[in-house]
């Protein structure tokens, strides 16, 4: 059910509403195909979400949608708004992406459009706000190197929640070692430079709009196009059509496999340690084990 003052909302935004039913949209939000005198929209709205988690949300689609090559499709932003509460929950409009089976050469493509979209480069290490991943804060301020980067915007602040939280996976040592080797670990990949990446790049943020790719649901900023990568390996749903199209488009420097990917997965560990617990914690550990 769309709540009345949502639906006050999209009408007075982009049109009458004609049917509103529910859709698969995640975890966190409640998701809506709402039918308007214009057409579909995909509408998720949240009443205990803050005002800037959908604004970060459409300005992260609308940087992606600016450099997104042809093989990759990003939905419009069309409205947001709400202010959060029982009675207006934050809500946000895009463009509906008809769903369809996925083309045979749907990987390769999601791949080499990937490789593409890191390629756009504007700025340093960072973003312009502080933006969510998943329902947690992902702070982006700016940093001189990846490495610091790395360890003051993405390692120490998950660390820092996981222990206030109880479940510090492995131990204080072996993060220090870690942390201390970091500028050593990463500096092949500095001289990449940044790159604009999604930022959550699992396979439930990559649809298939009418058989092409689409990305959805990012925490962009500029980082190392290294980390989507790790994303996207951690948790499987890519397939080796992606990988290899990837790694044609822009090959890899030495040492990504060896140690740098479990670096950038450490922080999407950390993450889920600390929004689900359980084997997370166990298996942050084993991975911070191979490189410490």
């Amino acid at each position: 059910m769309i709540p009345p003052s949502v639906r006050r909302a999209v009408e007075r935004e982009i049109g009458p509403v004609v049917e509103a039913r529910p859709v698969g949209g995640g975890c966190i939000n409640e998701a809506l195909r709402v039918t308007t005198a214009r057409g579909a929209c995909f509408v998720k709205h949240n009443a205990a979400a803050p005002p800037e988690m959908f604004a970060a949300e459409a300005d992260g689609l609308r940087a992606l949608r600016d450099a997104a090559p042809e093989e990759i499709r990003v939905p419009e932003v069309l409205a947001m708004g709400g202010e959060g509460t029982a009675d207006d929950p934050v809500w946000i409009a895009l463009e509906w992406l008809e769903p369809g089976a996925r083309r045979r050469d749907f990987g390769e493509r999601l791949g080499r459009g990937l490789a593409a979209l890191h390629r756009a480069r504007s700025g340093g290490w960072g973003w312009e706000r502080t933006n969510f991943i998943g329902s947690l804060p992902q702070e982006n301020g700016g940093a001189a190197t990846w490495a610091e980067f790395w360890r003051d915007r993405r390692i120490a602040p998950q660390l820092r929640r996981a222990r206030e939280g109880g479940r510090l996976p492995g131990k204080e040592a072996e993060w220090e070692r870690l942390i201390a080797r970091l500028p050593d670990l990463l500096a092949a990949a500095e001289d990449d430079g940044p790159s604009l990446l999604h930022g959550d790049l699992w396979g439930g943020n990559v649809a298939s709009a009418s058989g092409d790719p689409a990305l959805i649901d990012p925490a962009v900023y500029r980082g190392h196009r290294e980390a989507d990568l790790a994303m996207a390996e951690l948790f499987g749903g890519f397939d080796a059509a992606f990988h290899a199209a990837y790694r044609e488009a822009w090959p890899l420097r030495p040492g990504y496999d060896e140690a740098r990917r479990a670096i950038y997965q450490l922080y999407y560990l950390l993450v889920h340690v600390s929004l689900f617990g359980g084997g997370y914690v166990a298996q942050t550990a084993g991975v911070l084990r191979t490189i410490t």
